[in-house]
């Protein structure tokens, strides 16, 4: 039986969602022997097909050549899969979506007239249909291996839904926020990293973004009883996934409150 063949797709990013694939080191070797990979330019392989049974897709949308190039990776593939904050929220790019890009252009390039480029930077999902989504700034290593997996075994997708908070939980950590009064976004934001942050005494950065039903404003009043600032949490909010609705919606309502 022939092997599913793989392409794996960049758009706007820093390529740590793809590092994060080669990083898999001993897992990789058993992927590249189950997988037929035809294009993964991070890594070599560059054959141009009009069909991939599976496609796995990192970065945001930020021009309108990519926005075409996006539609054609949606027609040559089976499956596409987005991988990582750029790919499934627009990535910490989007903090343009509420900027004058125009102006952030004259200021940091030269030539700012050979610069073409979108107003926003969007997610694959507002171009086209995407069939499953890992998040993260990189995305999980765990959560590529088990997707792949269960893509090979005909499994179905895994899924997660609950926040930080439980992993921490899981781990034995204690409630940063609430026994050290530390700025975290574990209650909100989607699990996925094994509670990395919190397991370090840190304060969670929401890079899996909003988890399910994420409520912001409980977030809101518990630092704020946690004598953290409300310019602190606009920020904090404003990094990986600031374009994510549930974050974008509380950065905005901060800002009206303020003024």
């Amino acid at each position: 039986m022939s092997r599913p063949t793989l392409a794996v797709w960049k758009f706007a990013s820093c390529d740590g969602c793809q590092l994060t694939i080669l990083d898999c080191e001993d897992e990789l070797l058993e992927i590249a022997a189950a997988l037929d990979i035809r294009m993964f330019l991070e890594a070599g392989p560059s054959e141009l097909l009009d069909h991939y049974d599976i496609s796995l897709v990192e970065g945001s949308i930020t021009t309108a050549h990519d926005a075409e190039r996006i539609v054609d990776v949606r027609n040559r593939s089976g499956l596409l899969v987005t991988i990582g904050a750029c790919a499934t929220a627009g990535g910490v790019q989007a903090l343009r979506n509420t900027a004058d890009v125009a102006e952030y252009c004259t200021t940091v390039y030269a030539r700012p007239d050979w610069i073409e480029t979108l107003a926003t930077s969007t997610p694959i999902a507002e171009h086209v249909k995407v069939d499953h989504e890992l998040r993260g700034c990189p995305v999980s290593k765990r959560e590529l291996v088990d997707t792949i997996t269960a893509l090979l075994a005909g499994r179905r997708l895994p899924i997660t839904s609950h926040s930080v908070c439980v992993e921490c939980t899981a781990a034995g950590n204690h409630c940063l926020l609430v026994a050290d009064g530390t700025a975290c976004l574990g209650p909100v934001t989607h699990a996925g990293c094994g509670a990395l942050c919190p397991g370090l005494q840190r304060g969670c950065f929401g890079c899996f973004g909003p988890s399910e039903a994420a409520n912001l404003d409980a977030l809101h009043a518990a630092w704020t009883a946690a004598g953290i600032s409300d310019d602190a949490l606009h920020r904090a909010l404003r990094t990986f996934n600031v374009a994510a609705p549930e974050f974008r919606d509380a950065a905005a309502r901060l800002t009206s409150s303020s003024t």
